[in-house]
């Protein structure tokens, strides 16, 4: 089929270059070499040929480079070195230790299919057929699996080319949630202050709505601290787990009070919050107040901070790309 493209002027072989050809209709050249029994083809990302025969030599010797005594290292084998080298969260080993074990349950022959082998088709074919019906993100996941392991095998020239490298991750879906009035809002924090029988009434109330008043999520307003509260200058220094960043954030008049309330009587590397989180105070109180059962209480804050009632957008100063439909930059109103 190749040299039927060369016949047909698609493709030109230069000559005194072994392996190197150029692409006729867009000027560029390609690498296409034979070693150990495998061709291996590659764009150079060249259209001058003095850099295409450079590119190419480059190529050769990555090829050269590879370890020879490697050469048939199954895929299983690969899965059960890079199971050895994971760390992170209990949470996050568990998915990634549940992924490399399906593809050792349902990759057909993985403990004998050497890595030189693999092509990226197979690849697809198998999160197609294991995670085409999942969420984006669990096939991201899965994906994310396998690249890191094949990259490992490239990092320790076992294979010169990962064949996961030009796999696309999936887009993952930008939910719209169901969040309550500002009014709905003071409703579900005095409801929850009012169970006199919960231990953690207040504690819940106050984390409620720090919430919705300073517009953060659960874990980056569990994190701070009494340090982190700069009443002075009216700010607060908080991280965001999600995107490893710290920011600042304004205290807002309307904030103010509770931030104030909260950092009484504090030490300095005191946490702020008492509790880590309130879902089930949350959800709670919507069920009594007869509300929709409200997960977030982030699009109240644009009034809460500064009292108005229209599409406030603050989330520049938070660092966020997007906080929801009404809120994207940061509100000038709230932070004078």
């Amino acid at each position: 089929m190749f040299s039927l493209m060369v016949s047909n002027n698609l493709w030109t072989r230069i000559k005194r270059e072994h392996g190197l050809y150029r692409y006729n209709p867009s000027g560029q050249y390609f690498a296409r070499v034979r070693f150990r029994g495998k061709l291996y083809r590659r764009k150079l990302k060249a259209g001058d040929l003095a850099v295409a025969k450079r590119k190419l030599r480059e190529f050769k010797n990555d090829l050269e480079r590879t370890d020879a005594d490697k050469g048939n290292t199954s895929f299983g084998k690969l899965l059960a070195d890079y199971a050895a080298t994971l760390t992170g969260a209990d949470s996050t080993l568990v998915n990634k230790r549940a992924i490399i074990a399906k593809l050792k349950q349902t990759w057909f022959g993985i403990d004998s299919l050497p890595l030189r082998t693999v092509k990226p088709s197979q690849v697809t074919a198998w999160l197609a057929k294991n995670y085409g019906d999942w969420s984006a993100a669990y096939y991201n996941s899965a994906l994310n699996v396998i690249r890191d392991a094949l990259d490992m095998a490239v990092a320790d020239r076992i294979i010169i080319e990962s064949p996961a490298k030009g796999l696309k991750y999936r887009q993952r879906k930008q939910p719209i949630r169901e969040t309550p009035t500002f009014e709905q809002f003071q409703q579900i924090v005095a409801d929850i202050r009012a169970q006199k029988f919960n231990r953690e009434a207040q504690d819940s109330g106050d984390f409620v709505e720090f919430l919705g008043l300073a517009g953060l999520g659960q874990a980056e307003a569990a994190a701070i601290k009494r340090s982190d509260v700069d009443l002075e200058s009216g700010r607060m220094i908080v991280y965001r787990h999600k995107t490893d960043k710290g920011f600042a954030v304004p205290i807002y008049p309307q904030l103010r009070p509770l931030v104030e309330k909260l950092c009484k009587g504090k030490k300095y590397n005191e946490r702020l919050l008492a509790i880590d989180q309130a879902r089930k105070a949350l959800a709670n109180a919507c069920k009594r107040l007869e509300l929709p059962p409200y997960t977030h209480v982030y699009h109240t804050r644009h009034r809460a901070r500064c009292g108005c009632e229209g599409d406030c957008r603050m989330a520049g100063a938070q660092g966020r790309r997007q906080i929801d439909s009404t809120n994207v930059l940061a509100c000038e109103r709230g932070s004078q």
